[in-house]
């Protein structure tokens, strides 16, 4: 052997040693609050909004739910988050209306964070299970379920827990007395099961919690919502839980670095939250109201979510003004709920039916696509909403109008109705002196009406929209 040879591969080794310890020394970066501009999100090295269209939270505690599919489905339409609930809620067959719901799986299609003993007897199909134990399995798909979605650029939201709205609920869950082996107290009031009341009950919830931190320390993909819409039922005993449980979160992650951010539900159409709860980095309603939502809170400086639709109509057209109106009045994240993934249909091709609580479908998810693409295009995070008086329709009374824009004059803008579908009409913009673009996009199918403005000495500028049916957006580049 040529000793020069092993010589240089000695040395190439050391090199590649120090090399592979130096990068392994870097800070991860996760999922984090934008420095510039906390209202937004910053995701692996980019400024972000978050926009989804997310199965019945149930892909993880379902086995019979293909993720791979419904992963690739988000990801095709341009998608980047979803939302899932932990396993420790349950729904029975039918519940709200829904057909095909993916929180209701088959007779022994369930899987959760505690293994199944030895006894049989579980309410929904299968042994009881065994609160001193953990499912290995259920982690292991757990962590797969976070990795494909990174993999795919999708962020997680995983809801640690859930309100319990009535008896059938609960009585599925493998905390309830007779679903496990444990002996822990019969707890029969749905309400005092989210709260700090019974303490046995209340350290497999936390133990639970510790797993579920332990298990997901290492991914960038991920936040967590400490619980889905603990406003029903005794909400003093509610907020006093989830104080507690926010803490079990952060207490859980002391020792890490970087850590996850931590949501809080708020309320479901509007609340005003004065101001931030410790620990707390992302605050999200259910069926916002838009405008004023995001109003009421922006004080909070920190990113404000619309992560649950529906319960008004399976209509496409409802869906995507309700996403348009939230992010152009200044929220950083929107995910709609898409009864069209079932267990069956990972692809979303169930074709949903009136009666549903809510909409979804390719279609849907095309028309979210053109708003997050829309916004990928502009500066949003030097942006803020617009302030009154800046913009004004012609002729029109019954149009809404939603923007942000930055301190240069670039702009983005929403017009939510038409008085005349399949007309166009004329605003008015107060803008600086300067050149610009602008692009008139339509929010149905995406298609572009690319104009400029040269020379202007700053005032108001009138344009005409395309032709358009109910909504339309519109974003001013400044080009000097």
């Amino acid at each position: 052997m040529n000793l020069k040879v092993v010589k240089l591969t000695g040395w190439l080794v050391l090199a590649l040693l120090v090399s592979s310890c130096g990068s392994s020394s870097q800070p991860k970066e996760f999922l984090a609050l934008h420095p510039d501009n906390p209202h937004y999100f910053l995701f692996r090295g980019e400024p972000t909004l978050l926009i989804g269209s997310t199965e019945h939270y149930g892909a993880v505690m379902n086995l019979d739910f293909d993720y791979i599919k419904y992963f690739d489905e988000l990801a095709a339409c341009g998608m980047n988050i979803t939302r899932t609930f932990s396993g420790i809620y349950v729904e029975p067959k039918g519940a709200f209306g829904i057909r095909a719901n993916t929180l209701a799986p088959d007779s022994g299609r369930f899987i959760c964070p505690w293994a199944r003993s030895s006894d049989p007897g579980y309410a929904v199909g299968g042994n009881k299970f065994d609160l001193d134990s953990w499912d290995t399995g259920y982690f292991e798909r757990l962590r797969d379920f976070v990795a494909e979605a990174g993999r795919r650029g999708i962020v997680v939201e995983l809801d640690l827990f859930s309100n319990f709205y009535d008896t059938l609920q609960w009585k599925l869950s493998p905390l309830y007395y007779s679903n496990n082996i444990n002996g822990i107290i019969k707890v029969k009031d749905q309400k005092e099961v989210l709260s700090l009341k019974h303490p046995a009950l209340l350290e497999f919830q936390e133990k639970m919690v510790r797993k579920i931190v332990q298990e997901l320390g290492d991914f960038d993909n991920l936040y967590y919502e400490v619980c889905n819409e603990p406003y029903f039922g005794d909400t003093t005993a509610l907020r006093q839980w989830e104080d507690h449980m926010t803490r079990v979160v952060v207490e859980a992650e002391k020792d890490m670095v970087p850590k996850h951010l931590i949501s809080n539900n708020v309320a479901n159409l509007k609340k005003k939250v004065p101001r931030p709860r410790e620990g707390v980095s992302v605050y999200n309603f259910h069926y916002a109201a838009p405008p004023v939502t995001v109003a009421m809170n922006y004080h909070l400086n920190m990113p404000l979510g619309d992560n649950e639709t529906g319960f008004d109509g399976i209509q496409d057209e409802t869906y995507r003004k309700e996403a348009w109106n939230f992010i152009m009045a200044g929220g950083a994240l929107f995910n709609h709920l898409d009864y069209s993934f079932t267990a069956e249909t990972e692809d979303g091709t169930f074709v949903i039916q009136e009666g549903q609580p809510g909409g979804g479908g390719r279609a849907l998810r095309n028309q979210f696509g053109i708003l997050a693409g829309f916004m990928k295009q502009v500066g949003f995070i030097n942006m803020k909403p617009i302030p009154e008086g800046m913009v004004r329709v012609i002729g029109q009374e019954n149009i809404s109008v939603h923007g942000l824009a930055d301190d240069n004059g670039s702009m983005v803008l929403y017009f939510d109705g038409n008085e005349t579908p399949g007309t166009s009409g004329l605003i008015e913009i107060n803008l600086p002196a300067g050149s610009f673009r602008t692009t008139w996009v339509n929010t149905i199918n995406g298609g572009e009406t690319v104009n400029s403005i040269a020379g202007h000495q700053g005032g108001w500028v009138m344009l005409n929209t395309p032709l358009y049916t109910t909504d339309i957006a519109l974003r001013v580049v400044k080009t000097d």
